[in-house]
């Protein structure tokens, strides 16, 4: 049985400030994305901003994750571990981010060019992205799961990219990772029905070729089997009467 919470008034004014907090701390990291900068430095100043709000990193330990941030390169596509690995033009990179305030979590994730890269891997960033602008536009009161996982589903399969369909999103409140899991495909008027108060985080991850996946040697970042690039853009939202309010906006 699920277990979907509708959240006060309150608790969205708490996340709502974790996630702006969230946000900005992901545009800074932004902006250092350049060919030359390893993921271990960006780690450690996405750790440093988070500690300076007196918030706590949501991954560092969380199923035995040694980082605050989750860094995944070119065929990674989530739970990357921060590393000596210095990018190079050409690269893409999901930055993953979540912290803890006030006992309550916020998570965001965005895919970022490294320099020059190809017009076709551009693409890619950029469908992704508008996966995720098109199913936070169909959530609102009303709907199910399944009418948002279709939304995305149809868009990226439109575009001649495929889905990641073992990894999803998520609720998201007192636990990182709560009910419902949000999958990115599915069919219309199937699954739980989307409410008002509900906490969200929607995040296609999408696949330049198959989108089957595979561990990564280190046991904790998920990779595409057949070695092709991925990228992975997530907010989380809260719904509304009328639609939804993006608590991560950047």
């Amino acid at each position: 049985m699920l277990k979907i919470s509708i959240k006060t008034s309150e608790e969205i004014q708490i996340m709502s400030e974790a996630g702006e907090m969230l946000s900005s701390i992901i545009k800074q990291l932004e902006k250092m994305v350049e060919p030359g900068i390893s993921t271990k430095e960006l780690d450690k100043v996405a750790e440093g901003l988070i500690f300076k709000f007196g918030a706590k990193p949501a991954f560092k330990g969380y199923g035995g994750f040694p980082c605050s941030l989750c860094a995944s390169v070119n065929k990674t596509i989530v739970h990357g571990i921060p590393s000596e690995y210095k990018l190079k033009g050409g690269d893409i990179l999901s930055l993953d981010l979540g912290l803890k305030w006030k006992n309550y979590y916020s998570d965001m994730a965005i895919t970022v060019p490294v320099g020059k890269i190809e017009p076709e891997t551009s693409r890619l960033i950029q469908v992704t992205k508008k996966a995720l602008k098109r199913g936070i536009k169909k959530t609102r009161h009303g709907v199910t799961f399944g009418d948002i996982g279709n939304t995305i589903q149809r868009y990226v399969e439109s575009q001649k990219f495929d889905i990641v369909r073992e990894l999803c999103g998520h609720g998201i409140g007192k636990e990182l990772h709560e009910d419902p899991e949000i999958l990115n495909y599915g069919k219309r008027h199937t699954g739980p029905t989307v409410k008002k108060g509900m906490v969200i985080c929607i995040e296609p991850m999408v696949t330049m070729g198959k989108g089957k996946i595979k561990r990564s040697k280190d046991g904790q970042g998920f990779e595409t089997a057949d070695g092709s690039l991925s990228a992975h853009f997530e907010h989380m939202l809260v719904v509304t009467q009328d639609g939804c309010d993006v608590l991560t906006k950047l």
